[in-house]
């Protein structure tokens, strides 16, 4: 069993705003076996919280530490922790011309393995097929570049594929939901569901139930300001979706402002 596990993390980034503190003694633990989401409002640090866990340089841990099985990866550069196993889906992934989807993926699948253990043309082939077809892919997609002139829903299953085929213990699944139809969210989700098992977790951040349908999670923690301030099973979702953040936020007593809410409400609440 693999623990990734986040402790009193403070993270700021610098913008056009100046100095903007974004998560404030932000504690998470999962295991692979766990499916955890991630809900809240938008500007609450749920996009910060998935580019600091695989480094991006633009957000500045001031405070607290990032654990994989125990060791700290604060100092590891996005490659070695995409080496150790963390895997993000992200809401815009980058189009890379000259490169085809399937030189991207054998050559991701081959940065895990040692000299001995590279992965054959044959059976690279034979799983690609395979993992295209759970999520009803064309087989010209592998030699598209990856990313190039693809729609947004192609671009989700893109990232799934990429999943299916590498295979990590942990994956980072931010707002992979975002602008996919029923069909597609269905595909999105098979794929998803086709990793779920005693070695693989995942990090699923979303907005909405719909998603949650689908990939029932074992875990949904509620972020607000920052912080996360409610962890239930997969009902807890379900009463969001009825309820939302404002009923939430009160019931909590917490003095929180949230970025959705009418401005009357705002003023209100304080």
């Amino acid at each position: 069993m693999d623990t990734l596990e986040v402790k009193d993390l403070h993270v700021a980034v610098d913008d056009e705003d100046g100095h903007q503190v974004i998560l404030k003694g932000l504690n998470l633990t999962m295991h692979t076996g766990e499916i955890h989401a991630i809900m809240g409002p938008n500007g609450t640090g749920k996009s910060t919280l998935s580019e600091t866990i695989m480094g991006n340089p633009k957000y500045h841990v001031t405070q607290g530490d990032i654990l994989l099985n125990g060791e700290s990866i604060l100092d590891w550069p996005v490659d070695k922790r995409a080496r150790h196993g963390l895997f993000l889906a992200m809401q815009y992934p980058a189009e890379i011309a000259g490169v085809t989807n399937a030189e991207f993926m054998r050559a991701a699948i081959n940065a895990r393995r040692d000299d001995d253990h590279q992965i054959g043309v044959r059976e690279f082939i034979q799983k690609l097929d395979d993992k295209m077809a759970i999520l009803d892919m064309s087989e010209e997609m592998a030699e598209r570049y990856l990313n190039q002139g693809f729609s947004g829903g192609e671009k989700k299953r893109n990232e799934i594929l990429q999943l299916l085929m590498i295979e990590p213990p942990f994956a980072i699944l931010d707002e992979i939901d975002s602008g996919l139809d029923i069909d597609a969210l269905k595909v999105v989700s098979k794929g998803v569901n086709a990793m779920r098992g005693d070695n693989f977790g995942a990090l699923i951040i979303t907005h909405y139930q719909r998603l949650l349908n689908y990939i029932v999670p074992d875990v949904v923690h509620v972020m607000m300001d920052g912080r996360i301030v409610k962890s239930g099973n997969a009902d807890l979702a379900k009463t969001l979706e009825k309820e939302g953040y404002v009923g939430l936020r009160d019931d909590l007593g917490l003095d929180v402002p949230l970025t959705d809410e009418p401005a009357a409400d705002k003023k209100e609440a304080h």
